[in-house]
């Protein structure tokens, strides 16, 4: 049975061969601009035509993830090649950005392909390195068989959820995602006063460190109420719908939030 460790290597080899494809879709269309292209490439210029504008905000939220998470100390990096760090006074060709290109930002004293290719292909660079992080002994691999766990924990909950049990399957699924939020406040190194922190302490310190943004911030706190409707109160029943709304939360949560 594939595990979460097969998973993740498969999807972080997935983002990185996609990354390769717009480079080369860069390289390619910088040539065309040169109008230095070959005949093999301009049939390769057809077929990778506007990969990197389709898929570039995509790649750059799920690879930042991936670098938050295994090369953290990368990542301030890796970001300020795609924004900058917002104090120019001027755009040049070092203070141009791949944010830039995106939003249609053309400069005519310098070659602006270029420019963006040297920024992709340094980010290109920095995922490829949490790829070797990711295969190195070095990696905490706790926190691979932790999201095991955590899956498992999840199908339970659906399990009690499928036969009628509503509040035992939302007290897992609030349970799972305690565990998860906590996890990310180890990964980011944040301390946190209370011993025993709730769902909401955890969020409101994520979303004052800039961790969590607001619209995240709030889909946790819509958990974190769910949970305590299965939780706390005996006034009202929580309905199926609400267990399962919380259920699917927290497994999107331990999928993309770390």
């Amino acid at each position: 049975m594939a595990t979460n460790l097969d998973k993740y290597r498969a999807d972080l080899k997935g983002l990185i061969d996609l990354g390769d494809g717009m480079l080369h879709a860069i390289v390619l269309d910088s040539k065309k601009q040169d109008k230095t292209l070959t005949t093999e490439e301009s049939v390769l210029t057809e077929e990778l035509e506007n990969l990197f504008f389709r898929e570039y905000q995509g790649w750059y939220t799920e690879a930042s993830a991936v670098i938050r998470q295994l090369i953290p100390d990368r990542l301030t990096e890796f970001e300020h090649y795609y924004k900058g760090d917002g104090k120019r006074k001027s755009i040049v060709v070092e203070t141009y950005n791949i944010q830039d290109w995106i939003n249609g930002v053309r400069v005519s004293t310098f070659n602006n392909f270029a420019s963006v290719a040297m920024r992709f292909q340094n980010q290109l660079q920095i995922l490829k390195a949490s790829e070797r992080r990711f295969e190195s002994s070095l990696f905490n691999m706790c926190q691979l068989v932790s999201a095991d766990l955590l899956d498992s924990e999840v199908e339970t909950a659906r399990e009690l959820l499928k036969h009628g049990f509503n509040r035992a399957a939302g007290a897992i699924a609030g349970v799972v995602l305690e565990k998860h939020l906590g996890q990310i406040a180890e990964n980011h190194k944040l301390s946190v006063k209370k011993k025993d922190p709730t769902v909401s302490d955890l969020n409101d310190l994520f979303k004052s460190e800039n961790i969590f943004e607001i619209p995240i911030w709030r889909q946790v706190q819509r958990l974190g109420d769910l949970r305590n409707l299965c939780v706390h109160n005996k006034l009202k029943e929580p309905t199926s719908d609400e267990v399962e709304e919380l259920i699917a939360g927290v497994q999107k949560v331990t999928k993309t939030l770390f």
